[in-house]
């Protein structure tokens, strides 16, 4: 009902011809939320279509102008903090695992399609026999989203998609001095990125690098918590016409 309250006078709903233009913005969320949370044989759009009593085709185009005005208010859910929320966000990882200025975490994920994408669909074909697509999320400790960067195959590095995200091209709008991230591993360290310690060949870490990578640790699992319960609201990711 909250998201379509949202949505409800969007004008995807109101240009729709014939009866289904007299079909209320809640059938559309609803045949959107039960196309997101099915997975497999279950998501064909014939048998969610006889599930609800309309055509494949209708729940087709119910999913897509439900997604198309869902979008709109991307920049209103997801969003960067303020100074002020920084600060706040800061202050509670400050006080509860000791990083001073840390305003987020940093992780990667895969997220999987059912189909292969209209646009170099072969790039997201993985060796086991799917098709994934690859994303950065940003979240406070709170395990609210503030930044996502998506759109990349599997075999590009988490640091890679990072390093060309428009958060760190452009980080003088989106960090104060000496604010930073937390990451694994996997990311490069940075004026704004801190990551745990790498363990190569042949070198073993420090004591003090084994601590903090057990501090840094105990605060990102967070971040795959936050993922975590992305990935499980929704059992299938979907991508139109991209």
């Amino acid at each position: 009902m909250l998201l379509n309250s949202l949505v409800e006078g969007d004008q995807e709903f109101g240009s729709v011809p014939g009866k289904l233009g007299k079909r209320s913005s809640i059938i559309h969320i609803m045949v959107l939320l039960k196309f997101l949370g099915r997975y497999g044989n279950e998501v064909a759009l014939q048998k969610l279509g006889l599930m609800l009593g309309i055509s494949k085709g209708a729940v087709n185009n119910y999913v897509r102008w439900a997604c198309n005005a869902i979008l709109k208010h991307y920049e209103q859910v997801i969003k960067w903090p303020r100074i002020k929320e920084r600060r706040n966000i800061s202050g509670r990882i400050r006080k509860a695992h000791g990083f001073v200025n840390c305003i987020g975490l940093i992780d990667g994920t895969l997220f999987p399609l059912t189909f292969a994408p209209m646009v170099n669909g072969d790039d997201y074909y993985t060796r086991k026999g799917d098709y994934v697509i690859k994303g950065l999320v940003i979240c406070y400790d709170a395990a609210g989203i503030t930044w996502v960067e998506i759109g990349w195959p599997d075999s590009v590095h988490d640091n890679h998609v990072g390093a060309n995200s428009e958060i760190y091209l452009s980080k003088d709008k989106y960090f104060e001095q000496k604010e930073y991230l937390l990451g694994d591993s996997a990311f490069s360290t940075s004026a704004v990125m801190i990551p745990a310690f790498k363990k190569g060949h042949n070198r073993h870490l420090s004591e003090e690098q084994r601590y903090f990578n057990n501090k840094l640790a105990k605060i990102q699992i967070k971040s795959e918590h936050c993922i975590a319960l992305l990935r499980h609201s929704f059992s299938i990711c979907e991508v139109f016409g991209g």
